[in-house]
């Protein structure tokens, strides 16, 4: 058989039947990483850095730096990072169930919640559980709970959280307006008070505090039923998380 024949036949035959085997290994890899990714919890920031050193070196993506080192893709700083998150998630999570446990042990669950966001672990103060209608002195029989709440602020694993107090009110325009003359200064100086409270009253550190009043302005339901007002009249203290806690004075 000449040369220029058997070089036929082999094209007649089609792809060498390895790259069969080939293909079949290709997809079983490829079907093994997606059930590892569908398996994974995907942390947001750690997915970006990734991208963001793949961008360009792969020839899909748009051109770019093949590394980035202001993310610390290369060595293990990321990965702390990520551990050390999903540790304080975990902290947050364990001490969300024991202020639960507290609250509960002293009747207080229907006057406080305690929730998860994304600045930290959050203890809300239902309406008027503080304070009177369009006033910022604390009422007499909520300051026990104020000392209650400030053991609980004030144990060990909480030594290096900043805390946050937060004022709110409904959409409502101020009824006593020769005293606050705006929801603004009556959000704010109930903050104040609760804030000042824990550290005259309770010996908490202030430089762990600080306070916010937000108005009308960020609200929990809409500001259209008598109910929803009601939920929107709060105060809050904020425990706040790593990634928040960078953005106050001091950290």
């Amino acid at each position: 058989m000449s040369r220029r024949k058997k070089q036929q036949d082999e094209e007649s035959r089609g792809v060498p039947e390895y790259m069969t085997t080939y293909g079949d290994l290709v997809t079983l890899l490829l079907c093994f990483f997606v059930l590892l990714f569908a398996f994974s919890e995907i942390d947001a920031k750690k997915f970006q850095a990734i991208m963001q050193s793949f961008q360009g070196s792969a020839g899909v993506l748009n051109g770019g730096k093949t590394l980035d080192d202001a993310q610390f893709v290369n060595n293990s700083t990321l990965s702390d990072n990520i551990t050390s998150n999903i540790k304080e998630i975990r902290e947050l999570r364990a001490l969300k169930e024991s202020f639960e446990e507290h609250l509960e042990e002293h009747d207080l669950e229907s006057q406080i919640t305690v929730e998860l966001d994304e600045r930290g672990l959050l203890l809300r103060f239902d309406d008027n559980v503080l304070f009177d209608s369009g006033r910022a002195e604390i009422k007499t029989q909520s300051k026990d709970t104020l000392r209650f709440i400030s053991e609980l602020l004030r144990e060990e694993q909480l030594s290096d959280k900043f805390i946050r107090v937060e004022g709110h009110t409904d959409s409502d325009p101020i009824k006593n307006s020769r005293i606050f003359p705006t929801n603004w200064e009556l959000s704010t100086i109930r903050a104040v008070n609760v804030a000042r409270f824990f550290i005259e009253e309770t010996d908490m550190i202030p430089e762990k505090l600080s306070v916010s009043g937000y108005s009308k302005y960020h609200p929990v339901a809409p500001n259209d039923t008598a109910h929803n007002k009601a939920k929107n009249r709060r105060v809050d203290i904020v425990i706040m998380n790593s990634d928040y806690q960078r953005s106050e004075p001091n950290y």
